[in-house]
């Protein structure tokens, strides 16, 4: 297990981490989800920080594509059945060890990179098996502001999250 100074990369799953899980589909079958303005803001304001995102989801959506691609993050791996072989292609992406990364999950898909990750890392509403499995489990539910928990965490433990601070006191 890694420290929270060596994790130079930090993975979210998509549904029920970066949302609160609901799929939202109208009568035309168009499909919606809702994120939280907070994980957005504390998500550039990691990468400013040097902390590298990326996103590793079982779905494939538009949906996904957007808002990732609003918030400059291109390490996504979206369709994967498989979250051990994604979560290592983005580790290889990155150019990160897997025990360099953190990954944050929420259900039983998510195991196999919560085990390979070296900083493994649950919201507060994860299944009981995903919470016992990890070192952090955020006092936030999934989709309402636990990035922003989480990188707030990683940023304070590498000594960084008071330089993002100074840059709205002034």
């Amino acid at each position: 297990m890694s420290d929270l100074a060596d994790i130079k990369l930090l993975v979210f799953d998509v549904d029920g981490v970066l949302t609160d899980g609901s799929i939202y589909v109208d009568d035309r079958g168009v499909e919606t989800k809702r994120f939280h303005v907070r994980d957005g803001f504390a998500i550039r304001a990691a990468t400013q920080f040097g902390l590298l995102i990326g996103v590793l989801t079982g779905r494939s959506t538009p949906t996904v594509t957007l808002r990732m691609s609003e918030l400059g993050i291109n390490l996504v791996i979206q369709g994967s059945h498989n979250k051990a072989v994604g979560f290592e292609a983005i580790c290889q992406k990155a150019g990160v060890l897997p025990e360099q990364a953190a990954y944050v999950g929420d259900d039983l898909i998510d195991l196999p990179a919560l085990l390979r990750c070296g900083y493994p890392i649950a919201v507060a509403d994860a299944v009981e098996d995903v919470r016992s499995a990890t070192r952090y489990v955020t006092r936030a539910k999934g989709g309402n502001a636990a990035a922003r928990e989480i990188i707030e965490h990683i940023l304070r433990g590498q000594g960084k999250w008071e330089q993002v601070i100074e840059q709205y006191r002034s």
